[in-house]
């Protein structure tokens, strides 16, 4: 009996701290200076590095003049998976924007990267 508790027991905490694990390496990319009209899109690298697989939940930019895209299926303990961000560079002027991945990371389940640089008018 004493053996069947703690198997129980043992089983149980193990799978407390089986998890999904996000990782970010890059938190900000700088796209420095564009021209008007110039392709503004970047792909941020996102790494499971937990025990169980990853899943996005939702992920979303702070303005409708840039848009997300991202894999929908479950990222593998291991694997590495990329998240695009795309910005409509016919806007003149500084940019300093965000995007909001949220997962199934319970310790770290909203993850924000940033994006900035500056968008210069077209010579005609």
């Amino acid at each position: 009996m004493k053996t069947l508790l703690l198997m129980l027991i043992v089983g149980f905490t193990t799978e407390l701290f089986a998890q999904a694990k996000i990782h970010v390496p890059e938190m900000l990319h700088d796209f420095d200076t564009l021209m008007q009209g110039d392709q503004c899109e970047h792909e941020f690298m996102v790494v499971n590095i937990g025990d169980q697989p990853l899943i996005f939940t939702n992920v979303k930019t702070s303005c409708g003049c840039d848009v997300p895209s991202w894999d929908k299926e479950p990222v593998l303990p291991g694997d590495t998976t990329y998240v695009k961000y795309k910005y409509d560079s016919k806007r003149v002027g500084p940019m300093n924007k965000t995007m909001t991945m949220s997962s199934n990371d319970p310790i770290t389940p909203i993850v924000v990267v940033r994006v900035k640089g500056v968008i210069l008018p077209k010579k005609d």
